[in-house]
């Protein structure tokens, strides 16, 4: 949109409302259910699990808390590596960190910006634990050479697939091919209830004890079920479960989310389409998305050129109104990478891709015109001398 000083006015992201989610949080208020586990997060876990095929999807208040889990499922201690990509968001390492484990950093491929499935052997050593795998921009990993990897030396497989809800990788949905995956509902994802997130289990033996880890350490979900005659603290837990009015907003996401993944898919098409000419001239490089995978266009970015100054064209891009911005600062270069892990040889493509990566602003509802001037602005920028 455009202000009345006739300047653009085009951020990185606003949350998509479908119009249902102030009716049901007002439902789940009335029914007086405002804690964890009520009606609407019963609703959710059901959906999820269609969805996915996930043996149990247990809502949590954050990605991060369903990573926590995941590294408490696995009994990360001391002494425990974790093989993961540096480019990541920071709480794909942290919740293992928060363990003591050691994390391994490992290059990522140069198509996709995922872990390179080639280079996870050669990180592996007798202390390694898992596998922890992040589905960039909801489009899959390799994940039948990963878990062929894992399962050749025992370890297990985690999906940090915060970004990927509605995407597949050969039709099986992300977070439900690893031991454990996990969802976010950030107000920044496809699918959004403000904070949240959901620990899909697929391993049926890890089922029982993540409920416990969920509910502060507590038998409390099999108290609820009649199971139990009362409740009692079994082992290491806290409290991760989302609130009932988030998954009342969830619910409203959810129900809709096959919707709101056609909308993004026609504005990524759409920015695919008009970044071509920029391609063929050498100033950027488009997403790839390789044929097995099926990607929920859960942002647009492009990699500049070697020669371009990112800084720069950010800076041009932020004077003309546009909500161009940066990702991932690789982890295993940052202060706390170096203090908790070490990364696997020499991680060229990670520190050279995410140097030159821009995510373009992106939301249900953006216009063909906002997506044009996005675009012409930025060949104007790239295409002439900086």
């Amino acid at each position: 949109m455009k202000s009345d000083v006739n300047q653009w006015e085009i951020p990185f992201n606003r949350p998509y409302m479908t119009g249902k989610e102030l009716y049901y949080i007002a439902r789940a208020h009335a029914d007086g259910a405002l804690a964890g586990d009520g009606p609407f997060s019963t609703r959710c876990h059901g959906l999820l699990e269609e969805r996915t095929g996930c043996t149990k999807a247990l809502l949590t208040h954050s990605c991060t808390a369903a990573l926590e889990m995941a590294a408490l499922l696995l009994d990360c201690a001391p002494g425990d590596e974790i093989i993961l990509p540096s480019y990541t968001f920071v709480t794909t390492a942290n919740a293992f960190a928060l363990r003591g484990a050691t994390l391994v950093f490992v290059d990522i491929r140069e198509d996709t910006l995922n872990i390179d499935e080639t280079l996870i052997e050669a990180a592996i050593t007798p202390r390694s634990k898992a596998i922890v795998v992040m589905h960039y921009a909801g489009v899959a990993c390799a994940m039948d050479a990963i878990c062929a990897v894992a399962e050749r030396h025992g370890l297990k497989v985690v999906e940090d697939a915060a970004q990927g809800i509605m995407a597949a990788y050969k039709d099986r949905p992300l977070g439900s091919i690893g031991s454990l995956g996990t969802f976010s509902f950030h107000e920044t994802k496809n699918v959004i209830c403000g904070e949240g997130g959901a620990l899909l289990v697929n391993d049926p033996g890890l089922v029982a004890r993540a409920e416990v880890i969920r509910e502060k350490g507590t038998d409390r979900s099999r108290f609820f079920r009649g199971e139990v005659d009362k409740y009692t603290w079994q082992d290491v837990g806290s409290s991760y479960l989302a609130g009932e009015l988030a998954a009342a907003f969830l619910w409203a996401q959810l129900e809709e989310a096959e919707e709101i993944t056609y909308h993004r898919l026609a504005i990524w098409e759409r920015y695919h389409r008009l970044m071509a000419p920029l391609e063929a001239r050498g100033l950027l490089r488009r997403p790839i998305v390789p044929e097995e995978c099926r990607h929920n266009a859960h942002m647009y970015y492009v990699v500049l050129a070697p020669e371009l100054d990112r800084a720069a064209v950010l800076a041009e891009l932020g004077r003309a109104g546009i909500g161009a911005i940066f990702h991932y600062v690789p982890l295993h270069s940052s202060p706390g990478g170096r203090r908790f892990g070490r990364a696997q040889g020499t991680l060229a493509n990670t520190d050279g891709l995410s140097a030159r990566l821009i995510r373009l602003p992106f939301w249900v509802g953006i216009s063909f015109e906002e997506q044009q001037h996005v675009v012409d602005r930025l060949a104007a920028v790239i295409g002439s001398p900086m």
